[in-house]
């Protein structure tokens, strides 16, 4: 399927589960590319996610299916048609803590973690993390068969406002309550995965339609936002954040790249509230950017180019 003239040993591959909110921004499309073309991640499906509160043009209720044509799309222009399974998550958050909402994918997370394989499971997310939390409540036991990465939450220690949080802040806190494998990649951290628009014309652009249309939905996205008067985004400078869940899997420095930190709890106005004698979880403060977005560059150049 790909050019590469190297394999990565089986042993050392991986299965994953790439959640997207891929229609959410301009950069979610560049990681689920770099995810599957990645050997070392055995892509077992793609869970279209929901960005609710960020309804744009698609309506409260069409975002998640905004994201799942966006997967579709991503998918076809390279080359990818029906190769993996793409499943609908949530189409809004939860209403509490409590009450799991059934989807097509919270059911392919607790199918995938049910099977009997020795690799690991991870599920990589990058926005809400509804589906995920949903899963875990309709079948707790999936806790002890994966483990989840999630691009979200305030910095620590005190949190506050963030973008993937807002989505969904009941999922959140079950997801910190749980007893599944978290790490976690807050805002500060994630926004070290910095590009600027000339660097992605030089280096994303030439490379087939994927490359072309990469970098023009993010020009055009771009365009679009300033009518808003926002601070974000600046103008010339874009972040790749979500590539956050390629570089934990990939880096080599894991053992000096994570604290580990009792899980907190979320209140309303999205700080931490701490002290809840709870088990630990990862959370990143160091990610390798440079060998994250030249590792991108270098695979759809090999590709693509």
């Amino acid at each position: 399927m790909w050019n590469y003239e190297y394999t990565v040993p089986e042993n050392k591959r991986v299965r994953v589960i790439v959640h997207t909110d891929c229609k959410n921004e301009a950069d979610d499309q560049f990681a689920l590319a770099h995810h599957l073309m990645t050997p070392r991640f055995d892509v077992r499906g793609i869970v279209a996610g929901h960005f609710w509160k960020n309804p744009q043009t698609y309506g409260e209720e069409g975002t998640a299916k905004a994201s799942y044509d966006e997967i579709q799309k991503v998918m076809e222009l390279m080359g990818l048609e029906g190769k993996y399974p793409v499943l609908m998550g949530a189409a809004v958050g939860m209403k509490d803590e409590e009450t799991p909402i059934d989807s097509e994918g919270a059911r392919f997370i607790i199918e995938e973690a049910m099977k009997e394989d020795s690799r690991p499971l991870y599920v990589a997310c990058q926005g809400a993390v509804t589906d995920v939390a949903c899963a875990l409540l309709m079948k707790p036991e999936i806790a002890e068969r994966m483990t989840v990465i999630w691009i979200g939450g305030g910095d620590y220690p005190k949190g506050g406002f963030e973008f993937n949080l807002m989505m969904d802040v009941h999922a959140a806190n079950v997801l910190f309550s749980s007893k599944v494998p978290l790490w976690q990649v807050p805002k500060s951290l994630y926004k070290v995965m910095a590009v600027s628009l000339a660097e992605l014309q030089l280096k994303v652009r030439p490379c087939g339609k994927i490359g072309e249309y990469l970098f023009r939905q993010m020009v055009e996205f771009n365009q679009a936002a300033a009518k808003y008067e926002m601070p974000w985004p600046h103008g010339e400078i874009w972040g790749l954040g979500d590539q956050g869940t390629i570089a934990v899997l990939m880096e080599e420095l894991e053992k000096v790249s994570y604290d580990l930190v009792p899980a907190p709890r979320v209140a309303e106005d999205m700080t931490y509230i701490h002290n809840q004698d709870s088990r630990e979880i990862r959370v990143y403060k160091y990610l390798d950017a440079r060998l994250t977005l030249e590792d991108f560059f270098a695979k759809l150049a090999i590709n693509f180019g």
